[in-house]
């Protein structure tokens, strides 16, 4: 294999960079280590009670250099060919081995591409972290996560943007909705249950310490998703434009759509309930975000919102699962509805030679049948290996005291200042 063709769709003819294709791209991959890094830290810090904060901030770090070490060492060959593995690819590319500068992909550096695809590698163990916050082992979710990620991470991303078995299906996958979201979400789901519930849960002492910080990261996470799916078009074109108007679009009729509904059956909107419609608005229209039309945007947004509205207020109450952060009910059920919806709500021209809406939309939903059950799977091995190595939750005495003193054995607030 080589790096020049190791995105299949991009043309490989171009003489030399495109300064604004690698502008572009060069800020892209900075928007979208920034949706980690502070983003999703503040956003899941913001959540979880004073003793726990630290620990989320440094899972968040932890999962930012565990990730690039494994995407450069092995990850990035694994997930990128060759094309004709319906699975996965080959160990022909470790360590990066044989890029050189002058490398393109289409009209941008190899080397920046491969950096941008690090991002998504640290961003999707690090949603799975917050639905086991608080109680979850350090040294087992470092255990859980690498091997989920060589498991469920890299096939899927092969499946679906290495020429693998969804490409065969003509599946669309814009940004992640498979192979981020719906892979971290069904994960998270089963990290939880395995792991099992908090101690008080469900309980009047189960709220978030600082909701300012949560507002703060959805901000974040908001802006930086227009590298997220702008940036996945690899240029600065039409693509990233039609990608970044979709984008904002859901995500602003999510807000109204989960403010509304809070409004109505709880009589008091929340800024935490407009930041996690915020959210829900740009999982779903991840995997849509370049096929879409700008009213199949907002309606991705709205159907998202409602639905995650409901998973997390009361679905999840009623089976007393302790998806401590709405992982599941945010990531993975607005990561399917994206996924399926983006068969739905598809523009004309948009769709490959012989498909049509019904069976892009068969396509779309075999996709994400795939990814649950793969993801699930790979989640269970990676758990029962952490399991039986180091065991998965805290004690008692140290889920009492908080994680970020008795684990990390910092406190993020000083109760003498």
């Amino acid at each position: 294999m080589s790096w020049a063709l190791a995105l299949p769709a991009a043309a490989q003819e171009s003489a030399g960079p495109d300064s604004g294709d690698t502008a572009w791209m060069l800020t892209s991959t900075v928007l979208v280590l920034l949706m980690t890094l502070p983003g999703l830290a503040l956003f899941y810090g913001g959540l979880v009670r004073s003793k726990n904060v630290l620990s989320i901030l440094v899972q968040c770090f932890a999962m930012a250099g565990l990730m690039s070490v494994i995407w450069v060492a092995f990850g990035a060959s694994l997930a990128t060919g060759p094309s004709e593995n319906l699975f996965i690819g080959d160990l022909s590319q470790v360590m990066l081995k044989g890029l050189k500068p002058e490398d393109l992909n289409g009209t941008i550096p190899q080397s920046v591409w491969l950096t941008f695809q690090m991002t998504f590698i640290i961003i999707t163990p690090a949603l799975i972290v917050g639905a086991f916050a608080e109680r979850m082992k350090f040294s087992a979710i470092l255990i859980f996560t690498t091997i989920w990620t060589v498991l469920s991470y890299l096939p899927v991303w092969h499946m679906a943007w290495g020429g693998g078995l969804f490409h065969h299906w003509n599946v669309l996958d814009f940004a992640g909705g498979t192979v981020v979201h719906i892979n971290a979400g069904v994960a998270g789901l089963v990290a939880c249950m395995m792991v099992g519930r908090r101690r008080g849960y469900p309980g009047p002492s189960l709220v978030p310490h600082h909701v300012p910080f949560t507002v703060m990261g959805a901000g974040l996470l908001w802006v930086g998703w227009f590298g997220f799916n702008a940036g996945s078009a690899c240029a600065a074109n039409d693509s990233a434009g039609m990608a970044m108007l979709t984008t904002h679009i859901a995500s602003a009729t999510g807000v109204l759509v989960w403010m509304g509904m809070e409004w109505m059956i709880q009589k008091k909107p929340t800024a935490v309930g407009v930041a996690t419609g915020a959210v829900a608005g740009l999982v779903a229209i991840t995997p849509a975000a370049g096929s879409t039309t700008v009213g199949g945007s907002m309606a991705i947004g709205a159907i998202s919102a409602f639905v995650c509205y409901f998973t997390a207020t009361k679905v999840k109450h009623a089976l007393k699962v302790d998806d401590s952060l709405d992982v599941f009910a945010v990531h993975g059920v607005g990561g399917i509805l994206g996924a399926v919806l983006t068969g739905v709500f598809v523009r004309e021209g948009a769709l490959a030679e012989g498909m049509t809406v019904a069976s892009q939309t068969w396509a779309q939903t075999k996709s994400v049948l795939v990814t649950v059950a793969w993801s699930a799977v790979a989640a269970s091995i990676g758990l029962a290996v952490a399991r039986f190595t180091v065991g998965l939750r805290v004690s008692e005495e140290e889920e009492m005291a908080g994680l970020d003193r008795m684990v990390h054995g910092e406190e993020a607030y000083n109760s003498e200042s």
